[in-house]
């Protein structure tokens, strides 16, 4: 039987860590963040800071990234539009040795609906 897209969202979330909003906004300045969606999503509103590397592309590109170079034991927060691609995403870059990984829970959703600040 084949895996279904959330089957591999679920695998992804037993092996992370999930923060919520909150712990997101107390950590603004001191973490790295990377939103993991696609250039128009993030170019519509992002966090505060936050690095745009869509998650097609985050396994080849994080490693050249000015911002993330060297820092492969450093705290990166990772989120998209709800949840899941950054899921995904903290998911491989945990395996390919970023360990300071986490995805934010709700995604880019939770942060605007919970009134926090957005930049454009």
């Amino acid at each position: 039987m084949a895996l279904t897209p959330m089957d591999l969202v679920a695998a992804a979330k037993q092996r992370i860590r999930e923060v919520g909003t909150s712990e997101v906004q107390a950590a603004l300045g001191d973490t790295l963040i990377l939103d993991v969606r696609e250039p128009e999503e993030y170019a519509a509103g992002h966090l505060p800071g936050a690095v745009n590397i869509p998650r097609g592309v985050v396994e080849f590109r994080i490693e050249t990234h000015p911002i993330f170079q060297g820092k492969k034991d450093a705290g990166i927060i990772v989120y998209c539009q709800s949840g899941l691609r950054s899921a995904l995403a903290a998911d491989i870059l945990q395996q390919l040795g970023w360990s300071g990984t986490v995805s934010m829970a709700g995604g880019f959703k939770a942060w605007s609906e919970g009134g926090l600040p957005v930049s454009s």
